[in-house]
This record gives structure tokens, C-alpha cells and sequence, in this order.
């Protein structure tokens, strides 16, 4: 399970405090995917680096009962003058996960073809992103963190090869996605919230969430 118990989290923005959590407790249960509608500017970033250990709050206490990954696209953990071979065999070894197999999955799911053996420093930010993506996915998580669904690519082949792997996780894990568009939700999760100035409101079902989001965002 994932925790949060009366967290909160602020930041000074030079002019003003930015509250992003304020006094929020809730919990998510391995085996029940979680939806968060938050509109962009309201701290849908820093919320899922909380989650992942990569944020403190101020005050309230997070507690991680399972295995939870690096938030998707989280750049943190590889090493851009590193090759995505040599990254891959490297972070599967700090998780005690076979390299050879952690290095054929994101090889077989990136398609980066010759790429795959040049440092990451030289790679476009789609080709990075289709690398951490793939990454994540081939470690063992109870629980995937994902702000705002995958990440954007012009290639075909890795959006179906990634979505593909994404719904048969979710028969075994639980994925945790915060976006501001409803329809990126309701590919991976049933239960929803919306975080909004500073309150994360709990729903049963993501069309409950969407109504309050859809009259707090359009007036």
C-alpha cells in the first residue's frame, strides 16, 4: 500500500507560497489502480515525486508498504554519458534483477536499433523518454508511478508495443497516473481524485471525478 497522512507540501515562489498539499491523507491498496485529475500548474509533478521518495513533505508522514517505481520519464537514475545498454545492465543490478533480461526487454520495447549502444547524452528527448519508459517496465514494481500517460512519440510501433505491456500490467500491479485530461485516465484506472488548490478529493469511479473536475476547471 501507499500512504498519505496528513501531508503537506508548499513551496515559496518568490512571491508567494504555492500550496500543493495541504493536511491530505488518503491510501491506495495494491490491486486498485488510482487516477488523479489535476489541472496543469497545481503540483501533479511534485505529487507523484512524493509518492515516489524523490519529495519530502513538510509536514505528515508517507508510508510505502510495497515496491513502488521511479516516477515515468524521471531521468534521475541514468547516466547520460552512459549508453542505454550499460544504464539498463547498471539499474538492474542496484533492483538484484537479471541485466541480460532487463537490457533485452528495453531493447525489444525501445526499437532504438544501433542508438541502444550510444551514450543517452546524444539521444532526442522522445528517444529518452521511450528509453526511462521502457526501463521502468521491465523492473519489478507493485505499483508505477506515471504523470500525465506515456510519453509522447511519433513512433507507431513503441505506443502499441508500450500500451500493450501497460494493460497486462495492470492484471498483476497497480498504476498510480496523474494527468489533466480524463481520457488518459480512464485507459488505466477506475477509481479517481482531483487535486485541486491543495485538496485531493477521493471518487468510487472516475466519471464521479470528472464531474466536480469539469466544474471547477470550465466554470
Amino acid at each position: 500500500m501507499l500512504e498519505f497522512d496528513n501531508v503537506s507540501k508548499s513551496f515559496w515562489t518568490g512571491t508567494q507560497r504555492k500550496v500543493i498539499l495541504d493536511q491530505v491523507s488518503f491510501r491506495v491498496d495494491v490491486g486498485t489502480s488510482l487516477g488523479i485529475l489535476a489541472p496543469n500548474g497545481t503540483g501533479k509533478t511534485t505529487l507523484i515525486k512524493m509518492m515516489a521518495g524523490l519529495e519530502k513533505p513538510d509536514e505528515g508522514e508517507i508510508r510505502r508498504g510495497c515496491r513502488i517505481s521511479f516516477p515515468l520519464g524521471f531521468m534521475g537514475g541514468v547516466v547520460a554519458k552512459h549508453s542505454a545498454r550499460e544504464n539498463a545492465r547498471y539499474i538492474a543490478k542496484l533492483y538484484g534483477i537479471d541485466p541480460d533480461y532487463v537490457e533485452a526487454f528495453c531493447r525489444w520495447l525501445c526499437g532504438l536499433a544501433e542508438y541502444f549502444d550510444q551514450p543517452l547524452g546524444t539521444y532526442s528527448q522522445g528517444m529518452r523518454a521511450r528509453f526511462t519508459f521502457a526501463l521502468m517496465l521491465a523492473l519489478d514494481f507493485d505499483m508505477y508511478l506515471i504523470d500525465e500517460g506515456m510519453p509522447s512519440s511519433t513512433d507507431v510501433e513503441f505506443n502499441r508495443k508500450a500500451g500493450d505491456v501497460l494493460r497486462e500490467r495492470l492484471q498483476t500491479t497497480t498504476i498510480i497516473i496523474v494527468s489533466h485530461q480524463a481520457e488518459i485516465l480512464q485507459k488505466f484506472a477506475r477509481r479517481a481524485a482531483v487535486l485541486m488548490n491543495g485538496h485531493l478529493h477521493m471518487f468510487d469511479t472516475l466519471e464521479e471525478a470528472k464531474h466536480l473536475y469539469d466544474y471547477e476547471t470550465q466554470g
